[in-house]
């Protein structure tokens, strides 16, 4: 099933979801998960494994993170060649004061914004697809 191109379609949709729960960013020196880790995604670099996960599992493995964010999924279906997408939203938020660290998944992009900042980015979120021509 392909994914949505269209910007002005793509902002209508967007459909943010503000998930539940407290999420942060941990690196793994060794690129070895921990038996039994459940993680939310993850990226090679050459420092080491990023993992993002719920903040109490990471606490439980003794990982160690400097920032904790709320998840927000996009539910509309947006083509990973999409135009646009990403500098629209990224746009609104940084015009808003709000940090954004951007996952894209085949389906969906996922946004992780500091955890105090959930709901004012939710906002911002809606605002601009209700805006969206």
């Amino acid at each position: 099933m392909a994914g949505e191109t269209s910007l002005s379609t793509l902002l209508r949709s967007m459909s943010p979801q503000l998930n539940a729960g407290e999420y942060v960013f941990c690196t793994l020196r060794d690129g070895m998960l921990p038996s039994g880790l459940e993680i939310v995604g993850s990226f090679r670099e050459q420092e080491g494994l990023t993992v993002i996960l719920e903040r109490s599992h990471a606490e439980q493995a003794g990982l160690s993170f400097d920032y904790v964010a709320a998840w927000i999924t996009l539910n509309v279906h947006s083509a990973l060649e999409a135009v646009g997408l990403t500098a629209a939203f990224a746009t609104a938020l940084g015009q808003a004061g709000i940090s954004c660290n951007v996952i894209a998944g085949y389906y969906h992009d996922h946004l992780f914004v500091g955890q105090t900042d959930a709901e004012r980015a939710m906002q911002v979120l809606r605002d601009l697809a209700a805006n969206a021509e």
